[in-house]
């Protein structure tokens, strides 16, 4: 007899979210977490967006799980009363050359099943958006902003409700397999071994999700994760009052970044970022760098106008969980019930970056399909 019958690694936004939908059919579900509470790594250090799924490859899961998960979420929002602001967002073109690639955005949106964008003229933008310059905008009605905190708060009490057992201040340190399913070996949060047997495992691990999944014996170097650091400053009082939307340059080459954006959030701070920059190793980097002002301010000014360069101060930084290397065609979310490599029962989610948030219960649905 198993002790569990699902554990979930990781209490992540997304391993939250699989908690709550698997923990509704199933009994026996158990979430874990090395951290004392949910959310401390990427899913707390991020830009808070609802994204639309307007820049993902054709059906990918990452285009499909973003555009389902959008509205799953606004949806969910509604039901408990999660703080969000379905504010829109505009991408601007701030030369001739820029108007051609958000046509071309625009054709990728309707691929993926985003129909809502529009072009906006000079005059438009500035009934929307007065203190911005653009020549040209597309504008995406369905892009928001949510109080991550609060959805994963929700999260983790319905899985409370449905049963499921979470178990914070616990590090796995190895997983091995037995007939029927895996025994894992952990740390609780005095340093104390212990280990625990379960028919299924549910790696949602994030950060370290390539090394839970090394535990259990797969090797592939497609999956390792690179820590892909992005920093943030903030625009201080009053100006953050200028703006009411996301604003969003036109992204870089290969979806590396889409360049340094404009983000409102809840509390009506507004927030540039993030950068991109590759860690040679993976550590948990959050410093900030003031230095970098410079490049934030000369980024920002193109749109915004208004911008003085002692207007902006470093905020925050977080880490994405990257499998795209420096300069590779983009990729998507990895996620794979693993049993044609011999380890049935092992449910993989790799690499699960943006738009991680927006898809979590889309995702959270897909993984439940898997489970066998």
């Amino acid at each position: 007899m198993m002790d569990a019958d699902i554990t979930i690694i990781g209490a992540g936004v997304v391993g939250l979210a699989i908690a709550e939908k698997v923990s509704e059919t199933h009994d026996n579900v158990f979430l874990i977490e090395k951290h004392l509470s949910f959310g401390q790594e990427t899913s707390s250090r991020n830009s808070e967006v609802i994204h639309a799924g307007i820049y993902y490859t054709r059906d990918s899961l990452k285009a499909k799980l973003c555009v389902e998960g959008k509205w799953l979420i606004y949806n969910y929002c509604k039901k408990y009363d999660i703080p969000y602001n379905n504010c829109g967002k505009l991408i601007v073109a701030t030369s001739e050359e820029e108007i051609s690639v958000i046509e071309g955005i625009r054709l990728t949106a309707l691929k993926n099943g985003v129909d809502d964008l529009s072009f906006l003229e000079r005059e438009q933008i500035s009934e929307l958006e007065p203190n911005i310059f653009a020549l040209k905008a597309l504008f995406s009605p369905s892009t928001g902003i949510i109080d991550s905190h609060s959805l994963m708060k929700r999260y983790e009490t319905n899985s409370y409700h449905n049963g499921c057992q979470i178990v914070y201040g616990s590090e796995v340190t190895g997983i091995s397999q037995i007939k029927n399913g895996y025994k894992i070996d952990l740390f609780d949060a005095d340093k104390k071994k212990y280990s625990f047997t379960t028919r299924i495992i549910i790696n949602s691990a994030g950060l370290t999700s390539d090394k839970i999944s090394e535990m259990v014996g797969i090797r592939d170097d497609s999956l390792k994760i690179l820590f892909c650091k992005g920093e943030y400053f903030r625009i201080n009082p009053p100006k953050n009052r200028l703006i009411n939307r996301l604003v969003y340059p036109v992204p870089h080459q290969n979806m590396e970044g889409i360049g340094i954006h404009v983000t409102i959030d809840m509390g009506g701070g507004v927030k540039l970022g993030p950068d991109i920059k590759y860690l040679e190793s993976n550590i948990y980097d959050y410093k900030l760098t003031a230095s970098k002002q410079e490049e934030f301010y000369n980024s920002a000014k193109k749109f915004l106008p208004f911008l003085e360069f002692d207007d902006i101060a470093p905020e925050m930084a977080g880490i994405r969980p990257k499998i795209q290397k420096p300069g590779e065609p983009l990729r998507d979310f990895y996620i794979m019930e693993e049993s044609k490599r011999g380890f049935p029962g092992f449910i993989n989610l790799i690499g699960m970056e943006s738009p991680g948030l927006t898809s979590s219960i889309a995702i959270a649905k897909y993984v439940t399909g898997l489970i066998k």
